[in-house]
């Protein structure tokens, strides 16, 4: 009994080290009529970091290849900038979901601002109020809808290509005139994008 144990103890562990490996590794193989941009959306990394880790120079690739994917956002940092977006920019238009998400990531990217979503998101300003009103309504539990988690995968796959917009607010609905003062990007639906 204690030889067989001493056999099965290494080959569990091989097995439990091996799994481990495997859920940690991402790869992807291509599909036909897939393209990087659409598994770019899938996994909500962007193009560029795909052909880069795979080394590949353009956008070319084939059917029953074999592709690494970088990871991104992990499940939990997703799920939230789903749910800001959610709360945020329900009933706008999709490119508005996008833009609101972009903002996010933008700011995780600035140095005036923390460095992950989960810490942009939960900001609080030196006036003791938060960045984002969901956040003190409770509003930011509620689930995402399909599209805003959609988005969500967009603004995560063109990180960076982004424009460069660190605030968002509702002429209409918002109260802080400081707003007002930030040089506009754009404007999609009833958010004016700044920074």
């Amino acid at each position: 009994m204690k030889r067989l144990k001493t056999i099965v103890l290494p080959i569990a562990m091989f097995f439990a080290f091996t799994n481990i490996s495997q859920a940690g590794a991402s790869t992807h193989t291509v599909n036909e009529g897939e393209s990087l941009w659409s598994i770019s959306m899938d996994y909500g990394v962007s193009i560029e970091d795909i052909k880069e880790l795979n080394g590949k120079p353009d956008d070319s690739i084939l059917a029953g290849e074999e592709l690494e994917i970088p990871t991104s956002a992990n499940a939990e940092e997703e799920d939230l900038l789903a749910r800001i977006i959610h709360a945020e920019a329900k009933g706008e238009p999709y490119e508005g979901k996008i833009a609101v998400g972009h903002v996010i990531l933008n700011r995780v990217a600035d140095d005036q601002f923390p460095d992950s979503i989960y810490e942009v998101v939960h900001e609080v300003t030196p006036e003791g109020a938060y960045q984002f009103s969901p956040v003190l309504d409770g509003s930011i539990h509620e689930p995402a809808g399909e599209e805003s988690k959609q988005a969500a995968r967009e603004a995560l796959a063109n990180e960076g290509q982004a424009g460069d917009s660190l605030f968002f607010y509702n002429p209409e609905k918002a109260t802080n005139y400081w707003n007002a003062t930030r040089e506009e990007t754009k404007t999609i639906g009833n958010h004016v994008f700044a920074r």
